[in-house]
């Protein structure tokens, strides 16, 4: 009886332990890499695309089965209460008999038909199609996922930023309610203080919301459950000295959305030669047998020794040729409109190209103007922060008035915040730039 109970208080333990141990690896460090490797094996839009890869192998088994020998069967019983007759003269015949049965198989094979061979080359194509569909879809989740990442690493910089400024208010709000007491402050200095403190302490639960939103996105492009909790290490935003290098022009014949675009013009290609193929003659090999029970009872399946019924075979074996001749020019029509839609693929094409040029020199400007915003903003900072050292120490002797303080605390956030955004817009313009180049799949190694 000791033993049993002894059993029944470990137990309360075993689950606290396994408790505890699902809360510590739900609290997941996060890299960058690690964000986009999870999101490409769980996010819910590439999962979609690898479930469309084996959809288009069915299809393409689908297609040829039109090649394949067709083979079906067929089989009957039928009850005749009345039978007919064939008068012939003076003359009358009964036209079978009560109980008929019959059964067959019957063959048809292709021997030549375009638009089946057509098919087959568009499904194998259509397969090449769902593959680079999968391949753009994860560079689309990679760079959602490495924006919405760095987004949450700046916001949360700007709450330790908003933090330390409350800190140092809060330090302020202390020697000025301490000067009030003693007569040497107003009673509106102890009220701007605190209303800069409200607005500040507002700012901070906006920033904490946002960051929360921001995390939820990233989470759920990543496939993640939003409840799982997550650490971005702050290390992931360096800082930022030197521009990459990169070319002048870039070769984009590799990118997925070109070569996407070019299987599609391909898939249209072979749509024409498909209703060009309606004009073409088909030839099928056509085979039957067949075996036919007649009897007046209901004996047809009984041994031939016990049954009064006659059964008797026949076969056919034939080809089968189909000759279009006019179908009042429906066939040119659909030519005809595959031919636009060929030309609507090209315009697509080129416009695609241009403005993969355009992502790319735009990529270079801004990464250019980010690291001369990162340079002036960094030299800001330090100053802004000398300026507001000088400032706190000349009003705390009584030299400086308490809106020069509070103007230079609200002009070291500004400084802070805006190089954390150049910091932001840099990374941004460095994902635009990887992606330009082909190599958004890099992030992964």
């Amino acid at each position: 009886m000791k033993i049993k109970l002894k059993q029944i208080k470990v137990i309360p333990l075993l689950l606290l332990g396994l408790l505890l141990s699902n809360y510590v690896t739900a609290q997941q460090r996060l890299t960058l890499r690690d964000a986009v490797n999870y999101a490409v094996e769980n996010s819910s839009n590439v999962r979609r695309s690898k479930l469309e890869i084996q959809g288009g192998k069915f299809k393409t088994q689908e297609v040829r089965a039109q090649a394949l020998p067709q083979i079906t069967g067929n089989g009957g019983l039928t009850y005749n209460p009345i039978i007919g007759q064939l008068v012939v003269g003076d003359q009358s015949f009964q036209l079978g008999r009560k109980w008929n049965a019959n059964g067959g198989v019957q063959l048809n094979q292709q021997l030549f038909n375009q638009q089946v061979f057509t098919g087959l080359k568009a499904a194998k194509t259509s397969e090449q199609y769902y593959l680079l569909n999968e391949n753009l879809t994860e560079e689309q989740i990679i760079e959602q996922v490495a924006n919405t990442y760095y987004q949450v690493l700046v916001n949360r910089q700007q709450r330790n930023v908003i933090d330390t400024n409350i800190k140092n208010v809060r330090v302020v709000e202390r020697i000025i309610l301490n000067q009030y007491e003693n007569g040497l402050a107003k009673k509106i200095d102890v009220d701007r203080i605190k209303v800069n403190l409200t607005n500040l302490e507002n700012q901070r639960d906006q920033v904490i919301n946002a960051v929360t939103q921001l995390e939820n996105q990233l989470k759920f492009y990543m496939g993640m459950p939003v409840e799982t909790a997550i650490e971005l290490p702050t290390t992931e935003l360096t800082d930022v000295k030197t521009l990459p290098a990169f070319a002048d022009t870039v070769d984009i014949s590799g990118r997925t959305e070109i070569r996407l675009l070019d299987v599609q013009r391909e898939l249209l290609g072979l749509q024409k030669k498909a209703y060009i193929s309606e004009n073409y003659p088909t030839l099928a090999l056509t085979a039957n047998y067949s075996s036919t029970g007649q009897s007046d009872k209901f004996d047809l399946f009984k041994r031939k020794s016990n049954s009064t019924a006659f059964w008797y075979d026949a076969s056919a074996i034939g080809l089968t040729l189909r000759v279009p001749i006019f179908d009042g020019f429906a066939t040119r029509s659909r030519v005809r409109q595959a031919n636009v839609e060929i030309l609507k693929a090209e315009e697509d094409r080129r416009e695609t190209t241009n403005a993969l040029n355009l992502a790319y020199e735009n990529a270079k400007i801004a990464l250019r103007n980010s690291i001369n915003t990162i340079n002036s903003q960094r030299q800001n900072v330090t100053l802004a922060e000398e300026i507001y050292q000088s400032t706190q120490n000349n009003y705390n002797n009584g030299l400086a008035a308490l809106t020069d303080l509070l103007d230079t605390e609200n002009a070291l956030t500004e400084a802070q915040n805006s190089y954390t955004q150049a910091l932001l817009n840099y990374k941004i313009a460095e994902i635009q730039l990887i992606k330009s180049n082909g190599n958004i799949k890099s992030l992964l190694k």
